[in-house]
């Protein structure tokens, strides 16, 4: 691969049979790439324009090296590792990282509009995942390697901690009688419009609340109510009405 052209690969091998690794597949696939894979651990990874590892960032060193000499571009889907990994590979490399949750169930619709973290060792491999992102309807945005932290940090706060901060939700709806189907059911609306609200207004005009308010006796009975159902989360709203009263101030 000549570090200094454009690169377009025709046919990939993914590595890894996980969510990403098979969302992936079937996305190239309907994107009319040639796809052989996701392969797993220990089988052979055949020959082709690219090698894409879609597996955890502690094996990633390993399958590197598994795919030396497959290919002479090959790419990780990690946000958080840096291109170095990928150096026992002995190729040209690059990064792929979907800004997109995957549960397992999805179809290739589901990367259409999602940020794409892209990185490259060279102009032409960067272009090759900027390339692979676009094809897929992704919008792809450069991440150097010491961003990285940030970048992966700012993800999961976004979309994992949002997970954990529902199911806390679940758990103090308990004490209204809510059942957490039924809660999930009932908060999922008011959920969905506040992350739209955020969007689109940003954090100072989506906030609302007692605390947005300056409600003290209503945050006071709130804190009560959830001392009494979920003590183990005290901690967690308090941290979270200290936050949300800053953002009101204009301060966080």
């Amino acid at each position: 691969m000549d570090p200094g052209q454009p690169y377009t690969p025709q046919r990939i091998s993914l590595v890894g049979p996980g969510r990403v690794g098979r969302a992936l597949a079937a996305a190239l696939t309907q994107a009319r790439f040639g796809v052989a894979g996701p392969f797993g651990r220990g089988e052979t990874v055949p020959k082709a324009d690219a090698v894409l590892l879609c597996v955890p960032d502690a094996e990633l060193h390993a399958a590197a090296e598994a795919a030396s000499g497959a290919a002479p571009l090959v790419g990780h889907t990690s946000g958080a590792s840096p291109l170095s990994v990928l150096a026992p590979a002995g190729s040209e490399h690059f990064s792929l990282h979907p800004l997109q949750t995957f549960s397992g169930d999805e179809s290739p619709r589901h990367f259409l509009g999602a940020g794409c973290a892209v990185a490259g060792s060279s102009p032409a491999a960067l272009d090759t995942a900027r390339e692979i992102a676009l094809t897929l309807g992704m919008i792809p945005f450069e991440l150097a390697d010491d961003r990285r932290a940030a970048y992966h940090a700012a993800a999961s706060i976004a979309s994992n901690f949002l997970v954990t901060l529902e199911h806390a939700a679940e758990r103090v709806a308990g004490g209204a009688g809510l059942a957490p189907d039924q809660a999930r059911t009932l908060l999922a609306p008011l959920v969905r419009s506040t992350v739209e609200n955020w969007e689109r207004l940003g954090p100072d005009r989506a906030l609302t609340g007692p605390v947005a308010r300056g409600d003290r006796e209503t945050v006071i009975h709130q804190r009560a109510a959830v001392a009494e159902t979920a003590p183990e989360l005290l901690a967690l709203f308090d941290a979270m009405v200290d936050q949300t009263a800053a953002l009101a101030k204009g301060s966080a």
